[in-house]
């Protein structure tokens, strides 16, 4: 009996010693002989030895390899858009933390601009033509670092309001999109999804935004945060950090709702097997951030409104009349039609290189947390087995 090129003519099977040589032959090879069949890693029959037959190979069956199943130690797909199995939220919650602060304080001289050309009635040394005009001038006159004053309140803000603003968006899309369309996505679930996360985050940004803004203004006339704040409650009170919540709601809820619904659609022609693809979150957050913001505009124009008090605006309102009613007539008795639109390319220059930087940051840190928490399970995993 002879097998070419695992035994030598000459040699037998009978014999221990060479059997020992072709078992060991044949298992480096991926092979294994059972009862003088030859079997593959997965257990298939591949091939038999058989007593020699004149004008027959000894190797009866050519060798082929059964399909391939997948092996119980194969290293399962790691699944990107959600997070895994028995991960807390905190992989959203950093994720969204990092992306909003860098977010916020890379774009904040923008934000600057954007403030001081909503201006109902702009002093004299504070009339731009446009956002570059704007800064030229801001730092010309007032020093070079007088277009980010205030950015560190606005960064103290962002990192716990993104941290809920994400974990609650990934948390109630998910839900929601299971149980509307199972294993597909759902674009009413990513509109309440946004509008939910916006209430959390807007609870906390809120104060953060009140004093970023009247720091920003032309001759302001606070020494910086610390001393904003002071002034605010001592001639204000505790609720003029929440003067404009209820305008911020209205504002941020058809904002965030339009910003993800437009996102998450743009994502399905982008990237529609949603693997992390660094450029398809830039272009999809610029131009969901920019559409949205268009659109919000007159109602950033009456937050402004509320949270800076221009003192040659406010006279307009009736000593009755407050919150988001009494802003949008105030705006709209300054200006008419045209003010409620003051500012608004610099608010899309500002939202469009935002949210693009907001979604890229956190689908990077998202990737590389979920990367390294599926690697530790793995890792758990092979240590229990050993």
């Amino acid at each position: 009996m002879e097998v070419d090129g695992f035994v030598s003519p000459h040699s037998s099977l009978e014999s221990p010693a060479v059997d020992r040589r072709v078992t060991g032959a044949i298992a480096a090879t991926g092979f294994g002989i059972l009862g003088g069949s030859v079997l593959d890693a997965t257990g298939g029959l591949v091939g038999s030895f058989s007593p020699r037959v004149m004008g027959e190979p000894d190797f009866v069956s050519t060798l082929h390899r059964t399909t391939a199943e997948p092996s119980a130690c194969a290293e399962p797909e790691i699944d990107y858009e959600g997070l895994p199995q028995g991960a807390p939220s905190s992989t959203h919650m950093l994720a969204g933390a990092v992306a909003g602060i860098m977010e916020h304080c890379l774009m904040y001289p923008i934000d600057c601009v954007k403030t001081r050309m909503q201006s109902l009635h702009p002093e004299p040394g504070a009339r731009y033509r446009n956002v570059m005009d704007a800064l030229q001038q801001i730092v010309r006159t007032e020093g070079v670092w007088r277009p980010i004053r205030g950015v560190n309140v606005l960064a103290v803000g962002a990192g716990p309001a993104h941290a809920l603003y994400f974990a609650c968006y990934e948390k109630i899309k998910f839900s929601l999109s299971d149980a509307i369309h199972p294993g597909a996505n759902s674009h009413f679930a990513n509109g309440v999804a946004g509008c939910a996360a916006t209430v959390l985050h807007d609870a906390i940004m809120n104060p953060a935004e009140v004093v970023k803004q009247r720091v920003q203004m032309f001759n302001s006339p606070y020494r910086g945060v610390m001393d904003c704040m002071a002034s605010l409650l001592r001639q204000e009170g505790a609720a003029a950090f929440y003067r404009s919540y209820t305008t911020q709601l209205t504002m941020n809820v058809p904002f965030q709702a339009l910003h993800f619904m437009t996102y998450e659609y743009l994502q399905e022609l982008l990237n529609p097997h949603r693997q992390y693809n660094p450029s398809s979150h830039v272009v999809s957050g610029a131009l969901a951030g920019a559409l949205a913001a268009a659109a919000t505009t007159p109602l950033d124009v009456c937050k402004t409104l509320l949270n800076t008090q221009e003192a040659q605006a406010v006279h307009v309102i009736q000593a009755g009349a407050a919150g988001a009613a009494a802003a949008f007539r105030t705006v709209y008795r300054t200006g008419g039609v045209p003010a409620f639109f003051k500012g608004v390319q610099a608010r899309v220059i500002y939202q469009m290189p935002s949210t693009a930087i907001s979604w890229s940051v956190y689908e990077f840190f998202k990737n590389v947390i979920t990367k390294r928490q599926h690697e530790k399970r793995l890792r758990g995993d092979r240590d229990g087995d050993k």
